[in-house]
């Protein structure tokens, strides 16, 4: 979801939400799956850097390339990163940061000791800066925010996520670029796909945070009962609040599995790992799929796709999206209705994208640039 003002996960934000998902948490996406939270308190050391990023599972991953670029300015120290325990250790278990801070959102943080680094990768500020500047680091890394008296880059609403975040770190010294995002080597991914037998299943995730951003249920049944006809072992996720969706999408369906609410993220990680195809919204697993170099079908309505779309390997992701490029807005992703652009999204046209994907197989790897985008003024 967009981390534009009014920053997400402030208390107001929250509140604001409370009401939208009975049974899961605000503002936690469909792909925040359930599992024991067994987080414990990081006591920060003088050396640490500590990174705020609390929002959920597409927001860390987009900011996995530019975790990285902390990393490499800061080679030497333990990377902490202030977020929601689930997706913090998911990022731990996959070696992108040391340490978990466990915070639902922007709540106050333990102070930080003499000597230690502050990066803020959740907003623009000031809320999230004023946070930061509260534990005293010896160094605030951020885009500027004159309301919190920060002086930093500009920031710029027309970046593609992944882009604006890299450019805060790179400014800082931190080098990174949206190859970053790779959990693995596209070699490795290929090679995963060539000589797998049997080739690995359909994973369908038809949820969304948001309702603006749920393509209606009966669209993901007729594309599961396709996929499922044409022979393809086919896997429904989704989180625990959404087993009705699952259920929904799968009951009846020769060949279709109902996996919603049964994995925490390092399962629905390795379950994406594993896929031969992802087919979703604009969720987080669209981001996992990137991140480990799947092929995809990404409906995306009412963000477009040059903001929050697949960085990376374009002939691996096909972006479906009716919306014109430059009409400078487009809907609130945030909306308890369905966006009608999502709504032009049909049925056909993401069982051809997912049957063209499938009937390829393995492909060269290009250069990284953007995704295939479909779109419609």
């Amino acid at each position: 979801m967009p981390t534009e003002a009014p920053e997400p996960y402030t208390p107001a934000w929250l509140a604001a939400r409370r009401d939208e998902a009975p049974g899961r948490p605000p503002g936690v996406s469909g792909a925040e799956q359930a599992g024991p939270d067994d987080a414990t308190v990081v006591a920060l050391r003088p050396d640490d850097v500590l990174v705020l990023r609390a929002l959920g599972l597409g927001d860390a991953l987009t900011g996995v390339a530019a975790l990285r670029g902390v990393r490499r300015r800061y080679p030497d120290r333990r990377l902490v990163l202030a977020g929601p325990a689930a997706t913090g250790r998911l990022l731990r278990d996959l070696d992108i940061v040391d340490e978990v801070l466990p915070v639902p959102g922007l709540v106050p943080l333990p102070p930080c000791p003499p000597g230690s680094v502050a990066v803020n990768l959740h907003g623009r500020g000031p809320t999230s800066h004023r946070l930061l500047q509260q534990v005293q680091p010896g160094r605030l890394i951020a885009f500027a925010s004159p309301e919190a008296g920060h002086a930093g880059p500009e920031w710029r609403a027309d970046e593609h996520e992944v882009d604006r975040w890299c450019r805060v770190v790179r400014e800082a010294g931190g080098e990174c670029s949206r190859a970053d995002l790779r959990l693995r080597t596209r070699a490795a991914a290929e090679d995963q796909r060539r000589f797998r037998t049997p080739p690995g299943p359909v994973l369908v995730h038809p949820g969304a945070a948001s309702a603006s951003r749920r393509w209606p249920v009966e669209r993901w049944r007729q594309v599961t009962a396709a996929l499922a006809a044409d022979g393809h072992r086919v896997l429904v996720t989704g989180s625990a609040a959404e087993s009705s969706l699952g259920h929904a999408v799968s009951t009846g369906l020769a060949g279709v599995e109902d996996h919603t609410g049964g994995l925490g993220l390092s399962e629905l990680s390795a379950m994406v790992r594993d896929a031969a195809l992802v087919l979703s919204a604009d969720t987080g697993v669209a981001h996992l799929a990137t991140g480990w170099c799947v092929p995809s079908v990404v409906l995306f309505g009412p963000v477009p796709p040059a903001r929050w779309g697949p960085a990376i390997d374009p002939d691996l992701h096909t972006v479906l999206w009716h919306g014109d490029p430059e009409a400078g807005s487009w809907g609130d992703p945030h909306g308890d209705s369905l966006d009608s652009l999502l709504a032009n999204v049909s049925v056909d046209e993401v069982v051809e994208a997912a049957r063209t994907h499938l009937s390829t197989g393995s492909t060269p790897v290009p250069e990284p640039v953007s995704g295939r985008i479909h779109h419609e003024a």
